[in-house]
């Protein structure tokens, strides 16, 4: 009896800490952001998070940050049936858009950078996961990945959505890590 709650205990605590790094994540995602649009809040509330929603997109070419990372996409590419080589690769669902882009860590510590966190939105709103599957075969060294990337250093790899044929990508949505706020990049 005396083990198992000591077990239940043990569990709990490490779910604890899980969840705490995680909002600890959050917290230093939000604050390190250093292009100054952090969240305000006012009686109207609504119009300052849409102002600061415009203050958050880039476009391709300009550097945007999340977090410890400033990312700079520096194209797309739509209509891909497939990535990789004849024997191996992997076909689209729909259609593959390669998002090509460059992630710096502008931090103090190594951050991992994980492809399957990135996030892309049609003009209806629609919201498309990356597939970190045929981003290993659209990347010769899996660059986007769970690549730790050190201070200062950067890499430049592909991210890939498999959409449908008939639908157009209006934006990406890039994050530090699963639990940070993100950063829009217009695509259009």
């Amino acid at each position: 009896m005396r083990k198992t709650i000591t077990l239940a205990l043990l569990a709990t605590g490490l779910v604890a800490l899980g969840c705490g790094s995680g909002a600890a994540d959050k917290t230093s995602s939000s604050s390190g952001d250093e292009s100054g649009a952090n969240a305000g809040t006012s009686a109207s509330g609504k119009d300052e998070v849409k102002d600061e929603d415009k203050a958050k997109t880039a476009k391709i070419g300009q550097p945007a940050r999340d977090g410890k990372f400033e990312f700079t996409v520096k194209s797309t590419k739509c209509g891909v049936a497939k990535v990789g080589s004849d024997p191996l690769g992997q076909k689209a669902q729909g259609q593959f858009c390669l998002v090509t882009l460059n992630v710096k860590n502008i931090g103090k510590e190594a951050q991992m950078f994980d492809g399957s966190s990135q996030k892309a939105y049609a003009a209806d709103g629609a919201e498309y996961s990356a597939d970190s599957g045929a981003a290993i075969y659209a990347n010769k060294n899996a660059e986007t990945f769970l690549n730790d990337i050190n201070p200062g250093n950067q890499v430049n790899g592909v991210v890939v959505f498999d959409i449908p044929k008939n639908v157009k990508l209006t934006k990406l949505e890039l994050h530090d890590s699963m639990f940070s706020g993100g950063v829009d990049v217009a695509l259009g």
